[in-house]
């Protein structure tokens, strides 16, 4: 198949990952392109080229942005380039378009292109993308949900599809069945307020275990009022990981610390961390209780230190071998992919015999000697 991906462009979509959705998009369109299809991502530009990519923008990142005027100029950069985009599509060949943007544009303008579009929904609903979404009036559109809890936030706005629950590449993750003797916790994620990075860090300290952190710093604010003042040394930030170094460390880890301040879409570093081997304590929100059972992980109430300091504690004694199978069960993104794949080939069947029956309309005349 002919597959175009539109990713999001606040951040490239390459190693080390801003964050989970990079790493999604990255893998959805190499694994795709390890199966033979002819995948198309339309990124920004510092994006890995390996994936097919093509360039629309630079990145939209605040991070070289003059405050007073980047809420602006990031809008601006981002809707220009997807308008652009759209389009430009408009007479590109493509089998089936996969929107993995979080922006209302490729929603509100998809009945404006013949091909068929699946949007994958990865976050709870926010003003500008249920917009667009309310606004999308093309036929051929189908709406995914990472989740159930995803699925079920996203129902008032518009008819879902179906749940394809996010995959990590179980490779990339080898499985560590000891955990390092230095006996630490970890941490790793974007550090910005919503992630709850400082509640990990004080339950840490109550729990009695040193804590590691990985991660790009992508609210300096948050990180200089709430983290730097924290950091210490039983608590430290090695930076933001390449990712060989990065499995190293959670996979060296006694458990990870989960800490999400919102209802957590899906939880790929809650799928990383298992296939390493190191069990998970985490708040219990989203979509996480449904990642974890007793044998891989504990839960905390919401917020509570002290719950996730008694969780922490819990976590450490799980069987390591148990959190490897879990993520084996139900984190392996070639079932991702095969269910992907499953659907462009649904929403591509009305195009080719709507192709054929156009063909069909003109009579086919033989002719030649009696």
């Amino acid at each position: 198949m002919r597959i175009a991906i539109i990713a999001h462009l606040k951040y490239a979509i390459r190693e080390p990952f801003a964050g989970g959705l990079e790493m999604h998009t990255h893998l959805l369109a190499t694994a795709l392109r390890r199966r033979g299809h002819a995948v198309t991502v339309f990124a920004s530009m510092k994006s890995d080229p390996a994936m097919g990519l093509e360039a629309i923008c630079d990145e939209t990142s605040l991070l070289e942005t003059g405050t007073a005027e980047a809420q602006d100029v990031t809008f601006f950069r981002e809707h220009h380039a997807y308008l652009r985009l759209m389009s430009m599509l408009r007479n590109r060949r493509f089998d089936v378009i996969h929107n993995n943007s979080l922006h209302y544009l490729p929603v509100s303008m998809a009945e404006t292109l013949d091909t068929p579009m699946v949007t994958t929904l990865h976050t709870p609903p926010f003003c500008w993308l249920e917009s667009g979404i309310r606004l999308c009036k093309s036929p051929s559109m189908r709406f995914v949900a990472v989740s159930d809890t995803i699925r079920s936030l996203w129902s008032h706005v518009t008819p879902i599809d179906r749940t394809i629950p996010n995959g990590i590449d179980l490779a990339s993750f080898p499985f560590q069945p000891a955990a390092s003797p230095d006996r630490y916790l970890v941490w790793y994620g974007r550090i910005v307020a919503e992630k709850g990075l400082h509640l990990a860090i004080d339950a840490a300290r109550v729990a009695g275990y040193p804590l590691r952190i990985a991660g790009p710093i992508s609210d300096p604010d948050y990180y200089a009022a709430e983290i730097l003042p924290r950091l210490g040394a039983d608590v430290t930030h090695v930076g933001h990981l390449e990712h060989a170094a990065l499995g190293a460390l959670v996979g060296g880890a006694s458990a990870f610390l989960c800490t999400p301040r919102w209802e957590e879409p899906f939880g790929l570093v809650v799928a990383e961390a298992l296939a390493s081997g190191t069990p998970v304590a985490a708040f219990a929100r989203g979509a996480i209780p449904a990642l974890l059972d007793e044998s891989c992980g504990t839960l905390a109430r919401a917020d509570d230190v002290a719950s996730l300091a008694d969780a922490a504690r819990r976590a450490v004694l799980l069987d390591r071998r148990a959190c490897r199978l879990r993520a084996e069960a139900i984190c392996d993104a070639d079932v991702m992919i095969d269910r992907y794949e499953d659907l462009y080939e649904e929403m591509i069947q009305p195009t080719r015999h709507a192709a054929r029956g156009r063909a069909s309309d003109y009579p086919i005349t033989l002719t030649g000697a009696a």
